[in-house]
């Protein structure tokens, strides 16, 4: 599977702001989120979410509908959709 695109647009020392552009069938790989996180949809619709366990839930994201999540997680992000989902991520440093 191919990888989501990943365009950091800040990283300073207080924030990192990160552009992830998902075609379809493409994937972030397996990866643990080393700070909290806000994500910011840019683009309404599924994600499915991969655990270190395996287990897949889906993930609806609204264009414009913020959400937040801890230090942590572990998961791969795929889109299985047919469409482009984009979302800004941006990472708590302090």
């Amino acid at each position: 599977m191919s990888s989501a695109v990943a365009t950091v647009q800040i990283d300073d020392e207080r924030v990192r702001v990160t552009e992830w552009a998902f075609e379809p069938g493409t994937e972030t790989g397996f990866h643990v989120h080393g700070m909290d996180y806000v994500v910011l949809p840019m683009t309404s619709g599924a994600l499915t979410i991969v655990d270190a366990d395996g287990n897949e839930t889906v993930s609806e994201l609204i264009a414009g509908v913020a959400y937040s999540s801890t230090s942590g997680v572990a998961h791969n992000v795929i889109n299985r959709s047919n469409q482009k989902i984009v979302f800004v991520e941006v990472e708590h440093k302090s």
